[in-house]
């Protein structure tokens, strides 16, 4: 039995699931509704742990929640091009980069150009966008070079 045919039994623990539980909610997320997870779930979850998951999730175009976690990699980059992230988050975020160019699709090719963007312009940083959802609401490809 695969995990999109397995049924979703809920978190043990929401604020700190276990990558196997976020990716069985993921492809039944009406079972737990975002607006009933606990206040900036989005903001917990994405970070070291759970980008594998989150980056599969995001990369998988049959996930019911590839937006979300399309959004939790926005977060998961935008953490990871701050010059106080870790040089293994760094280096973890160019993998998922490079991947995202050899086998992604649209919104994940864009997805990993606008992190290469953020790489070299850090002044494209806005919150509402990287944080907020706002390139997963409205996508596009932001300028590498020149003005925003």
């Amino acid at each position: 039995m695969t995990v999109r045919e397995s049924a979703f039994f809920g978190f043990v623990n929401p604020v700190d699931p276990r990558p196997e539980e976020l990716q069985a909610w993921a492809y039944h997320p009406e079972a737990v509704p975002l607006d009933a997870m606990p206040s900036d779930w989005d903001l917990l979850i994405a970070g070291d742990v759970l980008a594998p998951t989150l980056f599969e999730l995001a990369m998988d175009r049959q996930c019911p929640a590839r937006r979300f976690a399309l959004h939790c990699m926005y977060i998961y980059a935008a953490d990871g091009v701050r010059p106080n992230a870790t040089s293994q988050r760094k280096r973890r975020l160019k993998k998922y980069i490079e991947r995202a160019e050899e086998v992604g699709d649209e919104p994940m090719a864009t997805w990993a150009h606008n992190c290469r963007a953020l790489m070299s312009r850090p002044e494209l940083f806005e919150y509402e966008d990287w944080i907020e959802g706002g390139l997963v609401r409205h996508p596009r490809r932001l300028a590498a070079f020149g003005r925003r």
